[in-house]
C-alpha cells in the first residue's frame, strides 16, 4: 500500500511540475533543415533574404514577408528578428548551421511577449518564409524536419497568407 501511495504521489507531483513549466513557456518553434549545398551558400542566401525583407514602406502589400532585421551574423550562426506588421509581435530568430557532408541547419523562433504555445503559426512562418523567399526550398538535397510538438502550428500553417 505504501509503495502504491508513493507512486501515485510522485505521478501527481510530476504532472503538476510539467503543467507549471508548460504554463511558463513562451511560444516557440524549432525546425531542422538539410541541404546538399554548402553552409556558406545557405548562410549567404538567408542573410540576403533577411536584408531584402527589412522594414520598408511596402510592408502593407507584402503581408508578413517584410519587417525582418538582421541582429548579428557569424560563421555558422545567424540571429534576426521579425516584427509582424499587423500584430507588432516580435519573433527572435536564430539559425545554427553545421557543415558535414551536407549542411544541417537548426532554426529556432521564439515570440517575445506571447505565452500562447500555438501563437497562430507565426513562429513557424517567420522561419519558413525566409526559406521560401530565398528559394532554399528548391536547393539540392532540401529536407525539412519538425512536428507540432516542437513547432506548434507546423502541421496546419498557411504561410502563403501571412
Amino acid at each position: 500500500m505504501t509503495l502504491r501511495f508513493l507512486l501515485v504521489a510522485s505521478a501527481l507531483i510530476l504532472g503538476a511540475t510539467l503543467t507549471i513549466s508548460l504554463a511558463d513557456r513562451t511560444a516557440q518553434c524549432k525546425i531542422k533543415w538539410l541541404f546538399g549545398i554548402s553552409c556558406s551558400d545557405v548562410q549567404g542566401r538567408l542573410v540576403g533574404q533577411i536584408k531584402a525583407w527589412q522594414i520598408r514602406q511596402s510592408c502593407l502589400y507584402a503581408g508578413e514577408r517584410c519587417s525582418y532585421e538582421l541582429v548579428s551574423t557569424a560563421p555558422y550562426l545567424i540571429k534576426a528578428t521579425h516584427t509582424s506588421p499587423t500584430t507588432r509581435k516580435v519573433n527572435n530568430l536564430q539559425f545554427l548551421l553545421e557543415q558535414s557532408t551536407i549542411c544541417k541547419v537548426t532554426g529556432d523562433a521564439v515570440s517575445e511577449f506571447s505565452k500562447d504555445p500555438a501563437d497562430n503559426s507565426t513562429n513557424y512562418c517567420s522561419l519558413q518564409n525566409l526559406m521560401d523567399g530565398s528559394d532554399l526550398i528548391d536547393a539540392e538535397g532540401y529536407k525539412q524536419f519538425s512536428n507540432k510538438w516542437i513547432c506548434p502550428g507546423f502541421d496546419a500553417a498557411n504561410c502563403t497568407m501571412s
